[in-house]
């Protein structure tokens, strides 16, 4: 199963309402790291860690290393989670 981080890194800044300089002044990722990751670069596991650290994305941790949610635990998904979901099916099944 392939996981496409910057997609879902996307998801959670649009969710959040914050343009990509704000979400490199909250993360200390770089500006043109951001927009690489939102273009397809592959996102180390370093930056994950940098994200999920922040209190205000925590929520999203779950979502993001898993797919999964746990609304009691307070760990939920951004809106357009479940397209990207779909989206990431359909290219494990023509890759199998």
């Amino acid at each position: 199963m392939s996981t496409n981080y910057g997609k879902k890194l996307r998801l959670i800044r649009v969710e959040e309402g914050l343009t990509q300089m704000q979400m490199r002044d909250l993360t200390g990722i770089s500006l043109g790291s951001i927009k690489g990751y939102e273009g397809g670069r592959e996102v180390g596991l370093s930056v994950i860690e940098r994200v999920v650290a922040h209190p205000q994305f925590q929520k999203y941790t779950l979502w993001l290393m898993t797919g999964e949610t746990a609304i009691r635990a307070g760990q939920v998904a951004p809106k357009g989670a479940e397209d990207l979901n779909d989206e990431g099916d359909n290219a494990d099944a023509a890759n199998q």
